[in-house]
Formats: structure tokens, sequence, C-alpha cells
């Protein structure tokens, strides 16, 4: 190895030397070795402590949980920024806002009053008052949910429980025309199908008897002076027998009955009394032998070949409904079977225990399956269609005062906004006045904003107060 070669191998020895103890001391300047490096070469933050997602108050220095199971939340060493504390005007009581002191305190139960800063501006500015703010963390613990107010047009099936009954306008009491007796029943059972015309009874009437003598006497007295030569005496004659036929026949004397009398020229003892129409036999009035007068109810039939049916529906309800509209029925005692009707009438008034509407409905019945007092599930689809602003009706927070919603304004802030409702279905319900839409309104856990708005509003009335006391004091300190 010649000279040369020597003193640089020298040279570059005392270099390396240099540099790795400079490199050394700077090192270990930033807090030396492995550990120094470590940290250059980690971005992650460091994790000062953990503290309770439900309550911000409660930390600990390691991972943990709460008693619902919720991880605390880490706070990183860039979060803790240095600020000023900020002035404590009072502390107000965590379960009664209105009752406040000038000093740190406890109410009975041993909680802390809350510290109210000089600097909370939540619901300053053009934030509505009672607007809550919460970090998206918290939002997501509690469970809010949210959804967009359309408009939709609404419409609406009722459901109620129907009682079948007699057509009122089908059912018929027979009463007589005349006093008499009864001489023979021919229908003598509740609940027999009869047909039109169907002889009932026969009953003999002295009164009866006597307008038919009026009656022949008429007949033959036309006999004899249909041959005059005066036209009046022929005139009155015919007159005479046109009076005695209109007081048989308003003794419901049946037609019939009349010709026979005309032509055998003979009195009959007895009336007879037919059913007026195809029907079931529901009363019977008289027996064999009783004497009856134009008080007395002999029968009463009633049609089956189209019934009614009565159902309650609420008061909120009956705003859908119209005469005409469709009706689906379904009867225990008739399963498989669905029958068709429409609403006939809607009640005027409101029975009073039940606070509900009745309605009439319409079936007909050419079977008769359909029989009184059975009870049925009908269905109501209503033809009304309401063209509307909708949100969930469970996005509503009903105080009894007042109805409200709170709106998003932004992620994590809520605005409390009264409403006036209209018409509800299907889980929707009509939004008259207090959004537009497109806004989006919280559907759950609304009720804790709730509780956490009306703080916030208590809290920005005393806050005004206050300051409009001081305001007043100085105003009258100048003077």
């Amino acid at each position: 190895m010649n000279k040369q070669t020597v003193i640089g191998v020298l040279i570059a020895l005392v270099l390396g030397g240099g540099g790795g103890y400079w490199i050394a001391t700077y090192l270990d300047g930033k807090g030396g070795g492995v550990d120094a490096m470590t940290e250059m070469a980690s971005d992650e933050p460091r994790v000062l402590f953990y503290r309770n997602p439900m309550n911000p108050a409660i930390t600990s220095p390691v991972a943990a949980q709460d008693e619902m199971g919720m991880d605390y939340i880490p706070v990183y060493a860039e979060e803790e920024k240095p600020k000023k504390e900020p002035e404590i005007l009072f502390y107000r009581n965590p379960m009664n806002p209105a009752i406040t002191s000038p000093v740190f305190t406890q109410d009975e139960m041993g909680m802390d009053y809350i510290p109210v800063y000089a600097d909370d501006d939540e619901g300053s500015g053009d934030e509505p008052t009672g607007t809550v703010k919460i970090d998206p963390v918290t939002v997501q613990n509690i469970g809010v949910r949210t959804a967009v107010a359309e408009q939709q047009t609404l419409s609406r099936h009722i459901r109620s429980v129907g009682r079948v009954d007699f057509d009122e306008e089908r059912l018929s009491r027979l009463h007589p025309k005349t006093e008499g007796w009864i001489e023979e029943l021919y229908i003598d059972k509740t609940g027999e199908q009869i047909g039109k015309d169907t002889i009932l009874l026969n009953i003999y009437s002295p009164k009866l008897v006597s307008t038919q003598q009026e009656y022949l006497l008429a007949l033959n007295n036309l006999d004899v002076l249909n041959k005059s030569s005066y036209t009046e005496i022929r005139q009155g004659a015919k007159e005479l027998i046109s009076s005695a036929r209109e007081r048989l026949e308003l003794m419901d004397v049946p037609a019939h009955q009349i010709r026979e009398l005309e032509q055998s020229r003979k009195i009959k003892k007895h009336l007879h009394i037919h059913s007026p129409f195809d029907g079931v036999i529901i009363n019977i009035g008289a027996r064999e032998g009783q004497y009856v007068t134009p008080t007395t109810e002999l029968y009463k039939i009633a049609d089956l070949s189209r019934v009614w049916v009565f159902a309650d529906v609420y008061e909120n309800e009956v705003s859908w409904i119209e005469a005409g509209d469709p009706v689906d029925m379904k009867l225990a005692a008739i399963p498989g079977r669905v029958f068709s009707g429409r609403v006939g009438y809607i009640y005027p008034y409101a029975e009073a225990k039940t606070r509900t509407i009745k309605v009439r409905l319409e079936f007909d019945n050419p079977e008769q399956l359909l029989k009184p007092d059975m009870f049925a599930d009908v269905t109501i689809h209503a033809q009304r269609k309401v063209d509307a602003i909708v949100i969930p009706a469970e996005a509503v927070v009903r105080s009894g005062e007042r109805d409200q919603v709170f709106v998003v304004r932004e992620p994590g802030k809520f605005e409390p906004r009264d409403v006036t409702l209209g018409v509800s279905a299907k889980g929707l319900v009509q939004v008259i006045e207090g959004i537009s839409a497109g806004e989006t309104v919280v559907t759950s856990s609304q009720f804790l904003i709730d509780s956490e708005s009306k703080l916030r509003e208590a809290t920005a009335k005393m806050l005004e107060t206050m300051n409009t006391g001081q305001g007043g004091g100085d105003d009258q300190s100048n003077h």
C-alpha cells in the first residue's frame, strides 16, 4: 500500500466518525435514540385520555366502556388547545332550569348544578331559540334517524267492526183498518219465510159486513136506475157504487174479494189480510180469537234481500269518508266470502260514550246469508285523496299545547319548529304549515333532543332576563 492510499483511508475514517457523532448528538437533543426516531416516523396523534360519550365530565386514563356498553371516546393531544376559561354567569338546577344559584351547589338529590357561561351562544344569532348542537359521535350513539318531507297524494282504507241489521226501508208493520176478531191465523210462527200476497189471517168485522151490504145495495140500485131516462139519476147511482167500493178498499179488502162480491152478490164474513212483499216474519202481535183494533200490530215483516250494516269510525277518520265509497265485508260465520257494498249514510252526530261516528253501510243480500245482528269486519275504501306535504307520524312531538318537529339544519344541528297538522294515513301525517318539501326531520330519539332543547330555551330566556335587568339598572344609575 502506497503512502497516498493510507492518507485517504485516514481522512475517510475521521469524516465518518464526526458525522456519526453529529447525528447522535442531534437525535439526543430531540429525545435521543430509537424512541426519538420512532416518534418522528409516527404520524398517529397521542391519546391523552378517554371520556364518557354520554357524560364528558367522566374520563378514564385507559380505554373503557360505560354501563350501557358504549366505548369511551379518545381525546388526542392536538385536540387539547389552550383556551381562556369562560366566565361562569350562574348555575342552574339540572332537573328544573328555572331554579338557579349564583354559586356552585347541589340539589336535594345530590346532583351538581350545571354552570352557564357568558360565552354560551346556543340559540344566539340567526339560530332559533332551542336549537340543539350534538357532536356526530353522540348523534350516532343515541340512534338518531331522519326522514325527508315529501309531496305525496294521501289516501286511506278505514277498518272497523260492523253489525248487520234490517233495512228500515224494507220493514212493514201490518195493522187492521177496522176493529174485529181474528178467526183464523194462517202464519203463526216468527221467522217464517213468506211470499208476496200470502194470506196471513182472517178477521171478522161487523163494520166490514155493513160496508159490503152498502156496496151490494148500490149495485142493485144501479141495475134498476140504469134504465132511467134521467142522466142525473144514473150518474148518482154510479157515484154511490164508487163511494161504497172506495170504503171497502180503505179497509184493505183485497181486489179479488171485491170481484167475488160483485159476482156472487153474497156478503163475506171474513177479511183476508195479505203480505205486501216477500220477507220474514219478525213479530206476531195477535192470536186467534183476539179482538183487534187499528192500533194493534198484527205482524212485523222484514225484506232481507238487502240489509244495513252499522259501523263506528273515529272522529279523525270520518273526514275521509263520503257517501258512495265502496266497502268490503268479511264475516266469521261465512268464511272465504267477501261481500261488496257501499257507504249509504254518515250520521251527523257522535256517540257520547264511545266518541265515534256511526256510518250506515248497504249490502245486497239475494242469498240471505247476511242475518241481522251478525258481526263483521268491514273495510271502507275512502275515495278522497289529498295532495299534501307529508312526514312520518312518529316525527311529531305532541305536548298537548302544540305539535313540534325537529328539522336538521346541518349535521349535528337540530332546530325545533312548530307545525300545523292535517289528515293522517298509512303512518304519514299531512303538514299544513311549518315545513317545506325537501326538509329533513328527526324520526327517532327526538324526545332526548327535545329535553335538551327545552333546557337551551330556558337558559336563553334566563340570560335575556338577566341582560334586561342589568341594562335597566345601568339606565337607572345614569339618571
